[in-house]
């Protein structure tokens, strides 16, 4: 039969793929423990009352009663079709009213109302034709489908609000997922855009210097000295910073977390500065603010030293002019410009990522500032940025 699983429908189906039944938990065993004995206790319940009150009981149904008990070991697997099963069972053979009650409840559980509402239907329409084969000589007969009926929309509502309650759940447990990577994933680019801002501005710089022994080998001993421990000292910040980023990867195992080293600010600017003149760029720099925000510093910096690395790759040779200036309450402007190479290709060759600039525009915008870049009419090639700086 497993070939032809196909042509039922998925509802009559079990819990897992093709109707295979899902694994059950320690918990799902208890659960269903439970629910076996409070069924075959109500069971016999209802057998004791049903002979007190000298209704005859048959033998047969009393099998039929602990074959539905047992039955009900099946719910999770067949919901559907055991509660339809179970309805006509009690539709004569009212013993086997707790366990068909276990099985609706199931269906309002484990399926959604547009099948466990069709469900409800059919035993509410059952429920007269039973008070009339077996009718209860302690009850009118209306009187009697009207509990039988309320019953069973009790049961169904219960089991809609079990349902529902694990949804709200299942809901709620994804969406803390869903944050959860979210915020790996913004980290994951925070560090990122860290890697590339100090490590793109450090190669750069030791690819300035190597390029100059390259293309200068009759350089006096000590320009070349210079030159060698300008290679040495960029290469050794750059595999510190190497080792600070991978050392934040892996602080995630730890059982203390590791510091992060001071944040570049406004203020060190001028050493940024220095240090690319110290490479052979010429660079003018001019700052008019006060004591600007710790994150705007760093952002602004960033943005600077970005600007300084690009303008490394494309045109080494040309100087660079930098204006940062503004007041609290009305921002902070920075402007990188330089004049545009006269001849295409005269960069450095350094290979670059393509995201640098566009990682510094989503680095503004997160701050609630704007950054645009590109050649201007009077040939140069313009980064300008606005940080929002509060007072």
């Amino acid at each position: 039969m497993t070939e032809y699983r196909w042509l039922l429908p998925s509802v009559l189906l079990g819990d897992g793929q093709d109707g295979r039944p899902v694994k059950r938990s320690t918990r799902d065993w208890f659960v269903d423990i439970v629910i076996f004995a409070l069924c075959a206790f109500a069971t016999l319940a209802l057998l004791g009352e049903l002979q007190a009150s000298g209704t005859r009981v048959s033998d047969f149904e009393q099998l039929l009663a602990a074959l539905a008990c047992v039955a009900v070991w099946l719910r999770r697997r067949w919901p559907v079709g055991l509660c339809l099963v179970m309805t006509v069972i009690t539709t004569y053979f009212i013993l086997a009213g707790p366990p068909a009650a276990v099985a609706l409840f199931t269906v309002a559980v484990h399926r959604a109302f547009n099948v466990s509402g069709p469900i409800l239907l059919v035993n509410l329409l059952t429920v007269l034709p039973s008070a009339q084969l077996r009718p209860d000589p302690t009850l009118p007969f209306w009187v009697n489908v009207g509990v039988t009926e309320a019953a069973l929309l009790a049961i169904f509502a219960w089991g809609m609000v079990v349902r529902a309650r694990r949804q709200l759940v299942w809901s709620l447990r994804a969406q803390a997922d869903q944050a959860a990577e979210e915020a790996r994933r913004l980290e994951r680019e925070r560090i990122a855009r860290e890697m590339h801002d100090v490590l793109a501005h450090r190669i750069s710089i030791l690819s300035l210097h190597a390029g100059a022994l390259e293309f200068r080998p009759d350089a006096p001993a000590e320009e070349v000295s210079r030159a060698a421990g300008a290679i040495r000292g960029s290469a050794h910040q750059a595999l510190q910073d190497l080792r600070e980023v991978i050392g934040v990867l892996r602080a995630g195992d730890a059982e203390e977390p590791t510091p992060e080293r001071p944040q570049p600010t406004l203020d060190d600017l001028p050493g940024l500065v220095a240090e690319c003149r110290q490479a052979g760029m010429r660079v003018e720099l001019e700052v008019e603010a006060g004591e600007v925000p710790e994150r705007v510093g760093r952002d602004a910096y960033r943005i600077v030293q970005e600007a300084l690395t690009n303008a490394r790759k494309h045109a080494p040779e040309v100087p660079v002019s930098i204006s940062v200036g503004g007041v609290a309450g009305q921002g902070l402007g920075i402007r990188v410009r330089n004049r545009l190479p006269a001849r295409a290709g005269r960069g450095m060759g350094i290979p670059g990522s393509g995201s640098g600039l566009i990682g510094l525009t989503e680095r503004a915008s997160l701050l609630g500032g704007r950054l645009s870049y590109g050649p201007t009419p009077e040939g140069e090639f313009e980064v300008e940025a606005w940080l929002p700086w509060k007072t």
